[in-house]
């Protein structure tokens, strides 16, 4: 039995816990419940007691759940790695206040609302995004911070015998076989983040005159966007001027901020007078697509974007979706992809962006096709031959790039239409037999999505013949078995054929 000095001392003690408790905030009870919840499931773990988390011994087989069923998940609270120890070093600035560690509790129980302006929200110095940078330390950054030392991704290296007039893209070719569906990603090599061709006078103009003529379905933004559309716009024209320095700069000023020079187009963007995918319109002939974390349930959603390339879907028919209602079309994607992607998003860390390419055959170039375009009509018939001559057909690839943003959280979907006519293959090895075989032995759910059927009558004679052709001239070894090539996502001696094309 207790004495009575003991009761008393015992008592004081309860008393006093119990006024703790009630003077804590919210997220700090939140911790406190989350520790105590931790260490009663690790105790619970020596019990042999069965609970709702100890399966029974067995199942019976009709009861099992379905192996290829993954497990449910809680992306609330999961977040990607934070780099916090990069914010001393970009601000460039000892006299701020020194950067400390952030509980993820409090992140978690104070994250910026998923609809909100970065710019306007109450108590900036507690309000955080999911990359636990709190609003006052981002707006202590400024305008085109250092996103190199807070992505991990640095800079790309000065191309200085680039020429514009003859450049020419990469020969992007991403055939695989055997093929399945898959995310087919791979480390984004950085100097190639945006890649310049001589068409870009022609491709600036082109998605001027769409955006005119189409508005909302190739640009737009919904609430919350700001801070990331922010982000990829001043990394774009970082990267621009940091790759291309002989034709793009930035200079700042006092009454005007920040100022892009665009020496191709010989004029200037004062930044803070424009939205940024405007700026971005303006000056890069690309797409990116903004997704943001909502809070609320921890998946990614379409919120702002530039897209002029889009072929069966566009800006306006997407916005506001989740990342598995845009690709709802897409073949295999819910059973053999969705799980994967949603992980893939949570945990992207900003030092790791990839690189992957989408391929089809077109008739001719077609950039921009939204639902009921007249060009669609050409998908639903095959031209007669002499209608539709060999130099019509492309290969178009959709080469794309995923990265997230070091400030926001966002994840950037960036790509660009790249359109090579089919006769080029006939000199490129193994290229000839790689889409043969897709087109004559690919998955038909896959190849029917790809809508390649209205070029194939035309296409596959000559990709035979050159099949043939190649193993003749020794370009190729004979009985080479088909698979993914070891260059891929080019083909074998690409680079001098590239560069000698060029010039340089």
């Amino acid at each position: 039995m207790l004495s009575g000095y003991h009761l008393i001392l015992t008592t004081i003690g309860l008393l006093l816990s119990i006024m703790s408790f009630l003077l804590m905030s919210k997220p700090q009870k939140r911790f406190l419940y989350t520790r105590l919840s931790s260490w009663t499931s690790i105790t619970s773990q020596d019990r042999s007691t069965p609970s709702s988390k100890t399966p029974p011994r067995s199942l019976s087989p009709e009861k099992k759940p379905p192996s290829n069923v993954p497990p449910p998940v809680d992306y609330k609270d999961i977040f990607p790695p934070w780099r916090r120890e990069a914010l001393s070093i970009a601000r460039k600035d000892t006299c701020l206040d020194p950067v400390y560690e952030i509980p993820d509790f409090l992140v978690r129980e104070q994250l910026i609302p998923f609809t909100a302006d970065y710019r306007t929200c109450k108590s900036p110095a507690t309000t955080y995004t999911p990359m636990a940078f709190s609003l006052s330390e981002i707006t202590s950054l400024g305008d085109f911070t250092d996103y190199a030392e807070l992505s991990g991704v640095p800079l790309p290296e000065p191309y200085h015998e680039f020429n514009l007039e003859t450049a020419l893209p990469r020969p992007y070719r991403p055939l695989r076989w055997g093929y399945h569906q898959t995310m087919a990603l791979n480390k984004l090599q950085t100097n190639w983040w945006l890649e310049l061709e001589k068409t870009y006078l022609e491709r600036i103009k082109e998605r001027k005159d769409l955006f005119a003529n189409n508005g909302d379905m190739v640009l737009d933004y919904l609430p919350g966007s700001e801070l990331g559309c922010k982000e990829v716009m001043e990394m774009a024209l970082q990267f621009y001027c940091a790759r291309y320095p002989q034709y793009f700069s930035l200079s700042k000023s006092e009454d005007d901020g920040y100022v892009f020079h665009n020496g191709i187009l010989h004029n200037t963007t004062i930044i803070k007078d424009m939205h940024p995918l405007h700026v971005l319109l303006e000056n890069v002939p690309e797409d990116f697509a903004v997704m943001i974390r909502n809070p609320e349930d921890g998946y990614y959603y379409f919120r702002a974007g530039i897209l002029c390339s889009s072929l069966g879907w566009s800006v306006k028919s997407k916005l506001g979706m989740q990342l598995k209602e845009i690709h709802n079309p897409i073949p295999d994607y819910k059973e053999k992809m969705e799980f994967s992607m949603d992980r893939y998003f949570a945990k992207l860390p900003t030092y790791r962006p990839i690189q992957r390419g989408s391929w089809g055959l077109e008739i001719d170039t077609p950039l921009f096709m939204p639902p009921g375009d007249p060009h669609e009509k050409y998908r639903e018939l095959q031209l007669p031959e002499e209608e539709l001559p060999l130099s019509r057909i492309h290969l178009r690839v959709d080469w794309q790039t995923l990265r997230r943003l070091p400030l926001s959280g966002a994840i950037i979907f960036n790509f660009k239409a790249l359109f090579t006519p089919v006769e080029e293959f006939r000199h490129e090895p193994h290229i000839p037999h790689l889409l043969t075989t897709l087109l004559q032995h690919g998955k038909p759910s896959i190849m029917a999505y790809k809508n390649t059927w209205h070029v194939e009558h035309v296409v596959l004679p000559a990709l035979e013949s050159w099949v043939q052709e190649q193993e003749n001239n020794g370009l190729v070894e004979r009985g080479w078995e088909v698979g993914t090539l070891k260059e891929a996502p080019f083909f074998p001696g690409w680079e001098g054929v590239w560069r000698g094309r060029q010039g340089f």
